[in-house]
């Protein structure tokens, strides 16, 4: 018998992959697209003229604007050039699912390479490695501790801008302790060097009540012996968690863990995908993302240095789609819920994206589905959305889903999103509410948002409405510089829709999404000419800080990839290099600057090699403490070896001296107790008289001179620690949490400090005091913020009420070591410490109250 076979076919060349489409040459099936539009025809030969040999390579694609079409032409060309294995990843199962469909229906050879390489077919194996066929892959299959897949020529990466959930905290270990309790109680077992003995009691007992203590960063290479117990119970953990030790073990140093009473997140800032031969050995990577910012968030995300941007060469970026947002937090009358869920019910088929739980996610689509509409949850969604597409209608509520998910048409027509998504972990938490750093989670953010309100509007004559939730986001959406950042396309659907949410009636909203939905001759007319204005009008304007936090990315990545290395000294003065260059994003990244600061320090102690590097190292500290404007994390932080002790704050003697002086007296227990009950009592009261004498003797057990000063326009408490630091509080407590923050209270505020300083007799109120609005209404129309003095803040009731309950625990502690110590005397250091370990000195205090300038950033 003859031997059989063939010869290889040598496959046409074309000179760019747009010419490789448009000659035909890929056996193309009858579903497939028409055509490429234009603007993917202009990436194509952009790509082939300029960047095929750029390392990093981002195109940006805008949302519903087709990103896998021209990512599978780029991949089919490159891989006919035989110079190499070609990958194509997506972030999940179910989207790899889709590439692959869409490659077979446009004639590009494609093979499926998900899950465990166990159950790899070998005939699809060798059809890639020997480029016969490009690999539909996920994010986990390239990051993982042992990748199967081969070295290639190519790696294309669809929805790059999901980088940080797909590729960051793969090299972590997060432990949520509802799902581990056990591993939770070791790893925390593991940390208690780091924690005093109230911390870790309040820790393992039932849950705490303090936003403070939602993040704790804790760095075990201070401690060499605790690191050695951290590596060993994370040993100890078992196969759940074993391939993601592998991930980080070797730089464990170099991790940052992030507790909370809800879980631990053990992981480097920026992940070292440098160890990832699949990964970092690519001739290239070319990364599909539907914004390209200027904060380099694709940096951080995947770990390098320098990825080239190459946006759209049009200067007007296709439509993806009309949207129309609605605010019903804006609405006349309130019951955000109530017209949130009458507008679900004009079609009875929702989406609905949660930051929260998918528990929580859920639930929400729950509450809002009607009678007899079913609901759909993240099962659902596991192996593809067809379920919830076919169906007639149904609520689907997913849990941190702003990705990958393509509902055109009347698949789905109403979106809904619930809640800001800026803290879908432990670091980001503790960035944005600890660290102020937002600024460099703001470039995430916002891509989520922009995602999540894209799901539905997958193409140019698409349509849908987006309900806006929850007073988080709206707030976010009410402050001009986020809107600004946005596409001058996306920000005149965003203006549109406030101006016809703010101050309008349930019933008229209900009729503007209903001429909206039907899409006829009323909507054309009536407003989409409005949007239209809006659009000429609106100009896309960086975010602050951008500029700044792009130029230190390189500079964090190299620091990172030398401390997983060990590399102290050189990991340190990269970091320093980078908080010089975030420095020059003002304010805005004063937070983010004074955490580079501090890690540079610590690192820099940690490789010394003599007295001058450690005097450095304590210096760098220092200065982190002088740039973190709310640098109370920093408090809760391990001592460097050789670390003089840090001086209280003024305003934190004040009070620790002046809770010592009411132990002197006749301090009698019972009547301490009945006041803070009764204090406690009327915080949780909307009755304006009962809520501000509350808040005077909250002032009070906080070591201040607290008093509701006297005549017209003060306000209800004010607060004095000397001279060393005063707040004003005004009471809004009986403002429900719809609508938006009145003109008149602002300007209010914006005069009790002086007030307060007149009536003391001096000129002006110390330096950093603040003016608290104490209200559920916690968005601010835009026009109206900028009226606020820039130490004006907003606080809602709910903060107030945990700091009371923090009050509540030490003064507890206190009368039980009065008692100890025959009520004559409590040591001035226990004092100290459980103020601070509850949150409850006054810098704290100030630090949990100003979260929320009502100023924008200038």
């Amino acid at each position: 018998m003859a031997f059989q076979g063939k010869t290889k076919k040598v496959q046409q060349q074309f000179d760019t992959p747009e010419e490789m489409y448009l000659r035909g040459a890929l056996p193309r099936m009858a579903d497939a697209v028409s055509g490429l539009w234009i603007h993917q025809g202009d990436v194509l030969r952009a790509y082939a003229e300029e960047h095929q040999d750029t390392h990093d390579l981002a195109l940006e694609l805008p949302t519903g604007t087709g990103k896998t079409m021209p990512g599978l032409l780029i991949a089919e060309w490159v891989r006919r050039k035989a110079a190499g294995p070609v990958l194509y990843a997506a972030p999940t199962r179910q989207l790899a699912d889709q590439v692959l469909t869409t490659a077979r229906s446009e004639g590009v050879p494609a093979r499926l390479l998900v899950g465990s390489h166990h159950g790899w077919n070998p005939t699809d194996e060798t059809d890639v490695e020997g480029g016969e066929a490009v690999a539909i892959t996920t994010y986990s299959s390239i990051f993982n501790s042992h990748p199967k897949l081969p070295k290639p020529r190519l790696i294309v990466l669809d929805d790059a801008h999901a980088g940080e959930q797909f590729v960051g905290e793969q090299y972590g270990i997060t432990i949520r302790r509802r799902e581990a309790e056990t591993a939770y109680l070791t790893v925390l077992k593991a940390l208690q060097p780091f924690l005093s003995g109230l911390q870790i009691q309040r820790l393992q007992g039932a849950p705490d009540p303090g936003a403070h203590h939602q993040v704790r960063l804790i760095l075990p290479s201070v401690d060499p012996d605790a690191l050695t117990q951290v590596d060993a119970a994370l040993s100890g953990l078992g196969d759940s968690f074993r391939f993601r030790l592998a991930m980080i073990r070797g730089g464990l140093a170099s991790c940052c863990v992030y507790l909370s009473y809800g879980g631990i997140q053990i992981r480097p800032m920026i992940p070292p995908t440098f160890e990832n031969p699949v990964f970092s050995h690519a001739g290239q990577r070319v990364y599909l993302s539907a914004t390209l910012g200027s904060g380099a968030e694709l940096e951080r995300a995947f770990g390098r240095s320098e990825i080239t941007r190459m946006p759209l060469p049009t200067k007007t970026p296709p439509r993806s789609g009309r949207r129309l947002f609605v605010f019903p937090d804006l609405a006349k009358g309130g019951e955000a819920v109530s017209l949130t869920k009458s507008i679900v019910s004009i079609t009875n088929k929702a989406l609905v994206l949660s930051q929260a739980t998918t528990a929580n996610a859920e639930s929400v689509a729950h509450q809002l589905a009607g009678e007899g509409v079913p609901t759909f949850g993240k099962e659902v969604v596991e192996h593809g959305l067809s379920t919830f597409a076919k169906a007639p209608m149904g609520v689907l509520g997913l849990a941190n889903r702003y990705d990958g998910m393509d509902l055109p048409g009347d698949d789905c027509r109403i979106v809904i999103l619930d809640g800001k998504p800026d803290a879908a972990s432990l670091q980001e938490k503790f960035l944005s509410e600890r660290a102020e750093a937002s600024a460099a989670n703001a470039e995430r953010l916002r891509t989520r948002i922009v995602q999540g309100a894209g799901r539905a509007t997958r193409g140019p004559n698409d349509y849908a409405v987006v309900v806006v939730i929850g007073s988080d986001i709206t707030r976010y959406f009410s402050r001009r510089e986020n809107q600004t950042a946005l596409e001058p396309e996306l920000q005149a659907e965003v203006q549109f829709g406030w101006d016809n949410s703010k101050g309008h009636d349930a019933a008229d909203i209900l009729a503007n999404v209903r001429t909206f939905l039907d899409h006829d001759v009323e909507w054309r007319e009536g407003g989409e000419p409005l949007v239209a204005e809006f659009r000429e009008e609106a100009v896309k304007v960086e975010a602050h800080g951008a500029a700044a936090l792009g130029e230190s990315a390189g500079l964090e990545v190299e620091a990172w990839e030398l401390a997983f290395n060990e590399d102290w000294i050189a990991a340190s003065q990269r970091l320093e290099d980078a908080a010089r260059a975030v420095g020059t994003g003002g304010d805005t990244t004063r937070g983010y600057r004074g955490l580079l600061l501090y890690l540079a320090g610590v690192w820099l102690n940690l490789g010394a090699e003599g007295e001058a590097h450690r005097a450095h190292a304590r210096e760098l500290v220092r200065n982190a403490a002088k740039a973190s404007t709310r640098g109370t994390w920093l408090k809760e932080m391990k001592e460097l070896s050789g670390a003089e002790e840090v001086p209280l704050a003024a305003a934190d003697a004040v009070a620790v001296n002046n809770i010592v002086a009411r132990f002197t007296g006749k301090l009698k227990a019972n009547k301490v107790k009945e006041k803070l009950v009764e204090m406690r009592d009327a915080l949780h009261q909307q009755e304006a008289t009962k809520y501000e004498g509350a808040l005077t003797t909250l002032g009070h057990f906080l070591g201040a001179e607290a008093a509701k000063p006297t005549g017209q326009g003060r306000c209800d408490a004010a607060w004095r620690w000397n001279s060393s630091l005063w707040m004003t509080v005004e009471a809004k407590s009986e403002e429900h949490s719809d609508g938006l923050l009145p003109l008149k209270d602002i300007r209010q505020a914006n005069t009790q400090l002086d007030q307060l300083a007149t009536d003391q007799g001096v000129d002006h109120a110390p330096a950093g005091s603040p003016t608290i609005i104490v209200s559920d209404r916690l968005t601010v129309s835009p026009e109206h913020a900028p009226v606020a003095n820039p130490n004006v803040y907003l606080a809602s009731t709910d903060v107030v009420r945990q700091i009371a309950g923090d009050v509540e625990a030490v003064w507890s502690d206190l009368l039980a070591s009065g008692a100890k110590y025959e009520a004559v005397h409590v040591p001035r250091r226990h004092v100290q410490e459980t103020l601070a370990e509850n949150g409850c000195l006054p810098t704290q205090v100030v630090d949990r109250l100003t979260q929320e300038r009502i100023r924008p950033s200038e």
